[in-house]
Parts: C-alpha cells; sequence; structure tokens
C-alpha cells in the first residue's frame, strides 16, 4: 500500500470511522495514480482502516487503472449495470460493522449519498476533505518537480501570446496560438480556460476572451495555465499595447509593487492571512483598496484552485511543501485592469517562485 493510502487509513483508524469513499477524479488520482474524467459515469475509492480499497470505474476503464499501477480490487461496470448492486457486494465480503462514513461532502451529490447511505441506514457521515485537504496540500519531492515543470510551460504560454500581440488581431486569434503551441509540446489540456483580454475587458477579474481587437494603449491581460502528469500551473501577466498612459502605469506599478511585497512576506511560519495585507495593504495606501476584489491566492496542485485560500483572515502558518499562487490585481471600470499571478513553493527555509517569465512593465511596439 502506498503511503498516501497509508496515511488515510492511520486517519480512519485513529478517527474511529469505518471506511472512506471518494468521488473526486483529483482525490481518486492522488491515492492511486488513476486519473480518468467519467463524465456523468461513477468514480469511486473505497478506502478501509484494516481491509484492501477497492475502486469503481466504468467496465472500459479498468484497463487505464490497471496501467496506472492500481493493485488492489477494481470494480468495473457497464452502461447497463447497477454500480451500487456491485459496490454492495464488495462492502459486504469485507464484514464490516459500519458506523461512521467519510464522504467528500463538497463533491458528492445528493444521488449518489442518498444510494449510500440506503446500503448503511444508521450511519453517520463526516468530511474526508478534514485529511485529504491536509494531505494534498505538502507536495512531495516528485510533486514539486512536476509543478516546476507546469510553471516553466506556463511561461512559455505567455511568452507566446506576447509574441503574437499585433494590432488588429482578436483576443481568440492569440488564445488559438497560446493553445496551439503549447500542444505542440505535448500539452493536451489547460488548467482552466486560458483567459486573454484586452483594453476595458482587463478590468473583469474573470472576463471571457472574444473578438475583440488589440488597439494602441490597450491592457493586455494573459491568464492561463497547464496540466502536466495531473497537476497544474497559473500564471497571470499584464501588458501594454503600443503606449501606456498615466494611469494605466499607476495601476501598474502599484500591482506590482503588491505582488513583490507580498512574495518577500513568504517563509515557513508565516500565517497565510499577512500574505494577503502584504498585498492589500500596499493596494489601499495608493487608493486602490475598492478596487482589489479577491483574496491574494490560492492553493495549487491536482486542482488549480486547491486548499488553503490565501486571504486576510486565514491563520494557518505556512509550511514547507506548500504550493499556491500570489495574484494581486486593480481593476478600474473605464480604465482597465492589472493581474500579476506567480506560483510559489515553500521551501525549508523560504520561497521557490516557480513562474519566471518577466513581469516588470513591457510596452509592446
Amino acid at each position: 500500500m502506498n503511503h498516501r493510502l497509508e496515511k488515510t487509513a492511520d486517519w480512519l483508524k485513529e478517527k474511529d470511522i469505518s471506511f472512506c469513499m471518494l468521488t473526486s477524479t483529483p482525490n481518486v488520482f492522488y491515492l492511486s495514480g488513476f486519473y480518468t474524467e467519467p463524465h456523468e459515469r461513477l468514480l469511486a475509492m473505497f478506502v478501509f482502516p484494516e481491509e484492501e480499497p477497492f475502486l469503481v470505474c466504468p467496465a472500459m476503464e479498468i484497463s487505464q487503472a490497471r496501467a496506472s499501477g492500481w493493485e488492489y480490487e477494481v470494480v468495473g461496470f457497464s452502461d447497463t449495470d447497477d454500480p451500487w448492486e456491485l459496490i454492495k457486494i464488495a462492502l459486504t465480503k469485507r464484514n464490516l460493522n459500519v458506523s461512521t462514513i467519510a464522504i467528500e461532502k463538497e463533491h458528492l451529490n445528493i444521488e449518489r449519498y442518498e444510494k449510500l447511505k440506503s446500503l448503511y441506514a444508521n450511519t453517520s457521515f463526516v468530511s474526508a476533505e478534514e485529511k485529504l485537504h491536509t494531505l494534498r496540500m505538502i507536495k512531495d519531492e516528485q510533486e514539486a518537480a512536476i509543478l516546476r515543470e507546469a510553471a516553466k510551460l506556463a511561461d512559455y504560454g505567455v511568452e507566446v501570446g506576447v509574441n503574437a500581440l499585433a494590432k488588429g488581431k482578436a483576443e481568440l486569434d492569440i488564445l488559438g496560438e497560446i493553445e496551439f503551441e503549447l500542444k505542440r509540446k505535448g500539452i493536451r489540456q489547460m488548467s482552466f480556460d486560458t483567459m486573454v483580454l484586452t483594453g476595458l475587458k482587463t478590468a473583469s477579474p474573470h472576463g471571457k476572451p472574444g473578438l475583440e481587437k488589440i488597439a494602441d494603449g490597450h491592457l493586455v491581460l494573459f491568464d492561463l495555465g497547464v496540466v502536466l502528469d495531473g497537476y497544474c500551473s497559473d500564471i497571470t501577466r499584464t501588458v501594454a499595447f503600443g503606449r501606456i498612459d498615466e494611469r494605466q502605469k499607476e495601476i501598474y506599478d502599484t500591482v506590482l509593487k503588491a505582488q513583490k511585497n507580498a512574495i518577500s512576506t513568504c517563509k515557513p511560519g508565516i500565517a497565510i492571512g499577512e500574505i494577503d495585507i502584504a498585498a492589500r495593504s500596499i493596494i489601499t495606501q495608493a487608493g486602490f483598496g475598492d478596487y482589489f476584489t479577491h483574496r491574494v491566492g490560492h492553493g495549487l496542485g491536482i486542482n488549480v484552485h486547491e486548499f488553503p485560500s490565501l486571504n486576510s483572515t486565514n491563520a494557518m502558518l505556512l509550511q514547507t511543501g506548500m504550493a499556491f499562487t500570489i495574484e494581486p490585481g486593480i481593476y478600474l471600470d473605464g480604465v482597465g485592469g492589472v493581474r500579476i499571478e506567480d506560483d510559489l513553493m515553500i521551501t525549508n527555509s523560504s520561497v521557490e517562485v516557480l513562474t519566471n517569465y518577466p513581469k516588470e512593465l513591457q510596452i509592446i511596439k
């Protein structure tokens, strides 16, 4: 049994939990090495304090589960099977005395919860995230190596996008070039919908790229990331096209100063809230506090947004192996927006910045 499964089983023993059922792709992947998107079909993993775990997946994916290195039982089901009947058989074989079940409360839908509850009517349910969040939060050396490579590919994506800028080109034209070149590097999946925004649309933190065209005096914002071997990267850079006015430059300089100050705060033992405050205080002092409308960052790993949340109220202390983003921004309607985002990892004594595309102001001619 791998050490991640062992830690989960030890937690079940410690908390006197009968078993754990995981249903999200990221958590199943984390414990098994099997990464799949089953769409509407059921994917599940059952972990026990003492018994061997088993995996539930569509029958057509059993060979992929085996190829990923999963050595234990696989319950495969066809499109005409009721997977819950097969799960019931697998659970019955284990002669369990079930009183408490850990589930992914943030993920398990109500229909599947009711199916599970019908198997064990007088059972209480607890959150599996309590353990999985903390396990996944600390990256091992293999995970760190993948995140570094994913960050390099994110850097490359921004480089392609900046080099593709030209007057009259549409946002989606540039987006297409970025993703095409990343596919030539072997990337099949972006970690979220790539964002290329120009002009006044940069004032929308989660704007949607379209057919708007690049023009002189526009800010252009790139936000993108890739999935590499199951792990995500996430970078944002903002550049000016043709020229920049004083208001735009003031915003840019403020965000850059705030982002650098937040990064300089990071080291083991620092409260997460202090990182947000380090960025937010500079933006507020410059008079833009009302226009920094989101937290300073988020955990990063198998999910592009994962535990913990880097907001000003989070008292959790940074620990070696934590990976996260720092991404302050200012968004002014009628002017535009600037966001600068890097991926970071806490080392034994400091912080390693994984994304390295230049972030000093660039005016692209």
